[in-house]
């Protein structure tokens, strides 16, 4: 059995979501996350004043998946993570006892 965490922007949520329930993925764990790093700051208005912002909020998705399944899992969701910066899209698989 292996962990698959995505760690993805929000607007790309529903589109994960929808590719991995095609390929029969129900069971997801979703959680907010708010990230700090090398990610472009952006200046947004908040009561009439500007302000950098220097965190951004992404979307982590947890998948308890059996071994095989991993690879159908990383090939459903390629083609949508991959047209963003490396920052926007992260993978991980790891093993569980």
């Amino acid at each position: 059995m292996k962990l698959v965490e995505i760690i993805i922007k929000s607007v790309r949520l529903e589109e994960v979501k929808s590719a991995l329930q095609e390929i029969g993925i129900d069971e997801i764990m979703e959680s907010k996350l708010t990230c700090h790093g090398h990610q472009k700051r952006y200046t947004t208005l908040y009561r009439a004043a500007k302000y950098v912002a220097n965190s951004i909020q992404k979307i982590k998705l947890e998948i308890i998946a059996a071994d095989d399944a991993v690879e159908t899992i990383l090939k459903a969701i390629d083609n949508i993570t991959r047209t963003e910066p490396k920052e926007d899209c992260r993978v991980y698989i790891l093993p569980l006892a």
